[in-house]
Order: C-alpha cells, then structure tokens, then sequence
C-alpha cells in the first residue's frame, strides 16, 4: 500500500507552506466570504493559519480582500474573523 502525499498549502498570513489539514480554509463565492472547515464549499479559497499572529496580519494587511481581489465590507470582515477566532489555536 503506498503512502498518500499530503497536499501543502500556503497560509496568506506567514506565507509558510503547511500540511492542509493544518489550516483553516476561507472561501469566497458570489460576494460571500465563508469560513470552510470541510475544504470542500464553493468558491476561491485562500488557507490560514488557526493562532493569532497569522489572524492579527491578514487583519492589518487586508489580505482577504488582496487575495480575493474584490470589495469586502467591513461586517463581512468582522464577522469572519469573529468565526476565525473559534478555530485559534491557544497552545501557540
């Protein structure tokens, strides 16, 4: 039985190539910006790191709205980082 490769994903906040199943996928289809825990919603998607560096930069930076390259209002904004913060790693 071979191994399966597991697929690498580059987190928008350190840039640092990490195991997909170590990040948390944000998706944005048809104006909606969704946190995409199961990897598999709708959409372009752009990975993150669960701790709070990683949240605090994209926050400063407006990565998602970089990435996305679309307009993304404020409470969109808000409210995903709101839903970020369930899945932040304390431990880091």
């Amino acid at each position: 039985m071979k191994n399966k490769k597991t697929p690498m994903r580059r987190c928008i906040g350190c840039m640092e190539s990490k195991p997909k199943n170590e990040l948390i996928r944000v998706a944005f289809y048809e104006g909606v910006l969704n946190v995409d825990p199961t990897g598999k919603a709708k959409g372009r998607g752009v990975y993150i790191c669960p701790d709070a560096g990683c949240l605090e930069k994209a926050g400063k930076k407006n990565l998602f709205r970089k990435n996305f390259s679309a307009e993304i209002s404020g409470e969109q904004i808000d409210s995903l980082f709101g839903e970020l913060r369930k899945y932040e790693k304390k431990d880091r």
